[in-house]
């Protein structure tokens, strides 16, 4: 079965290809992107005025289950993944058992092929239980299927555990993708440490909650060779600048930043706004403009979500008792699009590299390109559309975004996976 989809301008960073072709599946995979003249079609797909580009690829993600089918399921969370294009995501291991054996790591991928809607990978824990006091078995953890290690939601508050995993691990190829925070300074804290803060008269989390842990690990990765770390929703200016030493020493650190700290700021917590609780916190204006700096230089290497569902009886209480976290799979790319590329920050193509063959690199995944021969994961965008968010739309269980009933410019059009419509708008 040929399906042809012609008349869009394909944008596969991965193959620097930027041109209007078309692009042939056969069954799941592609077989060409270029001129199909000549060849028997089956099924086709117009896609004039649209951009034709790789499903992609998130490496931020929290599924929730096992454990919290109140706030999202893998099969919602996977839905939610195709409806903002994205046809892999990574899966991290705060869930009930946390994913720190391969029994659970099994339940995890037979639910992702139940659902079937996109691939979805698990992220293992880095402490049994994620309690920071004994290392998971990596190996076997890997063998079953867990692309990285996490203990996202905490840090590694042990310094000599992180390098004791390091040190173990250097030679098998493992990624550590590390939640940064210190405690000590954002314990009990609501909000950023800024303005808003201070007037709203809630507890704040400082900058340097995030970036004294980014220091001390990055301290750790140059005493041990070969050792990778990824650095998880940077959002401090202090951390940027850490990180930007570290890759000009030549150490193999990688960092992701998320729709809502390259968009917004503090002041979408005014009126106590539950919505935009998150941690790591929405910085200030100067945090946001170093973190679209970091964009013009070329130093992010993923745009990840965090996405974080939660039933919203967890958000509609007094900003103190709120859960953190912002549902962000549906409204990343208009997000990305409307605030980098919009703005001239980055380009279509940079944004659409930082959403696929960038973030499939770091954690080494076969996805992220409309190469030849590669699963037909792809996505159709209309670059230029305005649409209004409205949660009352969402396929996630999450209804929490601080972008309902924003205006946002580019949308999700349809989203193809293994050669199947899996999302039409």
């Amino acid at each position: 079965m040929r399906t042809i989809i012609h008349s869009g301008l394909v944008i596969d960073p991965a193959n620097n290809i930027q041109k209007i072709a078309d692009v042939v599946i056969n069954n799941d995979k592609i077989e060409l992107v270029g001129n199909a003249s000549g060849i028997s079609i089956d099924n086709e797909i117009d896609a004039s005025g649209l951009v034709v580009c790789p499903g992609f690829v998130d490496l931020h993600t929290h599924l929730r289950e096992p454990g919290f089918t109140k706030k999202e399921t893998i099969q919602t969370g996977s839905l939610a993944a195709v409806a903002g294009g994205f046809t892999s995501i990574c899966c991290m291991p705060n869930t009930n058992p946390p994913i720190d054996s391969e029994l659970v790591v099994s339940y995890i991928k037979n639910k992702a092929l139940e659902a079937g809607f996109c691939d979805v990978y698990p992220i293992g824990a880095i402490t049994k239980n994620q309690e920071g006091k004994q290392l998971c078995n990596y190996l076997s953890l890997k063998d079953a299927g867990c692309v990285a290690f996490s203990d996202d939601g905490k840090p590694v508050f042990d310094p000599n555990l992180l390098y004791t995993a390091l040190v173990y691990t250097k030679d098998i190829g493992t990624v550590f993708a590390l939640h940064e925070e210190e405690l000590a300074f954002s314990k009990d804290g609501v909000i950023n440490d800024g303005k808003v803060a201070f007037e709203l008269g809630l507890k704040g989390i400082p900058n340097i909650s995030e970036s004294i842990m980014i220091a001390r690990d990055i301290e750790i990765l140059r005493s041990v060779s070969q050792a990778r770390l990824h650095i998880c929703h940077v959002s401090a200016k202090e951390s940027i600048e850490l990180i930007k030493k570290a890759k000009k020493e030549g150490l193999n650190i990688t960092f992701e930043v998320t729709p809502h700290h390259l968009s917004l700021t503090e002041d979408e917590v005014y009126n106590y706004n539950t919505y935009a609780k998150v941690n790591p916190p929405l910085r200030s204006k100067e945090d946001l403009d170093m973190i679209k700096n970091a964009f013009k230089q070329d130093l992010v290497d993923a745009i990840a979500t965090d996405h974080a569902p939660h039933e919203l009886d967890t958000k509609n209480v007094p900003i103190q008792e709120a859960s953190f976290g912002i549902s962000g799979l549906e409204t990343a790319f208009g997000v990305v699009n409307t605030y980098l590329v919009k703005q001239n920050i980055i380009s279509l193509q940079k944004a659409i590299e930082l959403l696929t063959i960038k973030p499939a690199k770091v954690f080494g995944l076969d996805a992220g390109t409309l190469s030849e021969g590669s699963f037909a994961n792809i996505v159709l965008l209309d670059v230029n559309k305005q649409w209004v968010v409205d949660t009352n739309e969402f396929k996630s269980k999450g209804k929490n975004t601080p972008f309902n009933n924003k205006t946002l410019v580019g949308s999700v059009e349809q989203t193809i996976y293994k050669g199947k419509i899996v999302y039409r708008r």
